[in-house]
């Protein structure tokens, strides 16, 4: 509003003024009087307030870009690459799940950043096998393995390492084109570079998962696997990084929605309030969940609702410390994963219920009904997941699931945030135009 009075007030005294095409000397225009100014200025301010808040609330969105969108899809380019990449994390993850499904995440016994060329010849595969032979894994599990046999699992493990550094140039090279188009301002390009450090960091972690599993077993009993610790580790990582990505492709593409009417702004701020809770539970149940795979918990107790017609396992407590239990013992991992999973369940239907009647802006509205669709989908894949002793299809698509409801609560979340800033914004707005009119009344 300060800005408007002193853009009117320049005008009105400025040293020339152009009316009807002639240039007229300073003071030719009379001024008008005061009050009438003030109340003009005053409408041109609540005006903005209404209709042009998002320049308000783009100040708190650090990751808005100053590009127009596709004329086609209505979505800028930096937001279609950052959904882009988004989806690639996401096919990672569920190529990482089948991997470590079809035992393949242990093939491949060395790493290099940069990667490498598979084998193209038959010395190299066998070059490559006995490599490979010479591993914990296939001496206790896969003695029985030709190197034709060993391919399939190589190609697994393979493939999730060489999409990771795809990742990397597909983010790299868009970006640095973005970036010297101009189509990417300073906070954005921050909030980039932190992603692009931490999906580098990301093959560091998976390989540090790696070696845990080619060490030896400390029991002769024990069959070689990656320490569930570095797994739930490497998949939360992924989750935060697929979060990252989808989160800032969002703001790209929705900066700030038009200001809400404040029962509408009521509505979205009541289900943001429950949508963050839910989040945080939806991320330690795929958390909890990490821990079942690594332990290869899933295997055991196939039956449900009990388990083994018990509702808790006697031997839930047999570790010392107490505490290794619930990371290390496969009746309770299980058990825990179980009520964590029931619990989402529960919460995402109680979420709907609270809530299905408010007004709410429309991809709050979606994303909100399709929450517990997707909670009742995932649930019922757990319980087929467990009963058919974990195969690669349910498993795999029981982890694709998680992701899914993941992202439809942070799609909820981003929904419910945007409109709640521009409330704010319009409302400061709207006082200081209020301000402004105050003394010509």
């Amino acid at each position: 509003a300060a800005a408007l009075a002193r853009a009117g007030v320049g005008a009105a005294r400025g040293r020339a003024a152009v009316r009807g095409g002639n240039i007229l000397p300073e003071g030719a225009l009379a001024a008008p009087p005061a009050p009438v100014l003030a109340r003009g200025f005053a409408a041109a301010a609540v005006t903005r307030a209404a209709a042009g808040v998002g320049a308000v609330a783009s100040v708190a969105a650090p990751a808005a870009a100053a590009v127009a969108p596709n004329a086609a899809t209505g979505v800028s380019p930096v937001a279609l690459w950052l959904y882009g990449s988004a989806g690639w994390v996401f096919g990672m993850v569920v190529v990482g799940g089948i991997t470590r499904l079809t035992k393949s995440g242990l093939s491949m016994t060395k790493w290099k950043f940069v990667g490498t060329l598979p084998p193209l010849t038959q010395e190299e595969w066998e070059e490559e096998f006995t490599l490979y032979k010479a591993s914990p894994e296939f001496r206790k599990m896969h003695s029985w393995m030709t190197v034709e046999d060993f391919k399939p699992i190589f190609w697994w493990e393979y493939a999730h390492r060489m999409l990771g550094r795809g990742l990397g140039v597909a983010f790299a090279i868009p970006c640095a084109y973005f970036a010297s188009r101009g189509m990417i301002n300073a906070p954005l390009g921050r909030r980039l570079a932190a992603l692009f450090v931490a999906g580098g960091s990301q093959g560091f972690v998976g390989w540090w998962m790696v070696k845990s599993g080619l060490e030896e077993p400390e029991s002769e009993h024990e069959c070689p696997r990656v320490s569930p610790y570095r797994l739930a580790t490497h998949l939360m990582c992924a989750f935060a990084i697929y979060t990252g990505l989808l989160w800032t492709a969002m703001s790209v593409h929705v900066p700030t929605p038009a200001p809400a009417t404040a029962d509408v702004a009521a509505a979205l701020r009541r289900v943001r309030r429950l949508a963050h809770p839910l989040a945080g539970l939806v991320a330690v149940t795929a958390a909890s969940g990490a821990f079942v795979a690594g332990l290869e918990a899933g295997r055991a107790y196939n039956t449900f609702p009990t388990m083994n017609g018990q509702w808790v396992p006697d031997e839930v407590w047999d570790m010392t410390p107490l505490h290794k239990n619930f990371f290390e013992n496969t009746a309770l991992v299980q058990l825990d994963h179980r009520v964590l999973a029931l619990s989402t369940f529960a919460a995402s239907w109680a979420t709907w219920f609270a809530t299905r009647g408010l007004p709410l802006t429309s991809g709050a509205a979606a994303a909100l009904h399709l929450l517990p669709v997707a909670a009742s989908a995932q649930a019922a894949l757990g319980v087929a997941t467990l009963l058919h002793a974990v195969p690669v299809s349910l498993g795999s698509a029981h982890q694709a699931g998680a992701l899914t409801l993941f992202t439809i609560v942070v799609a909820l979340m981003h929904a419910t945030r945007a409109p709640a800033v521009a409330a704010r914004g319009a409302a400061r707005a709207a006082s200081a135009a209020a301000k402004v009119a105050q003394p010509a009344s």
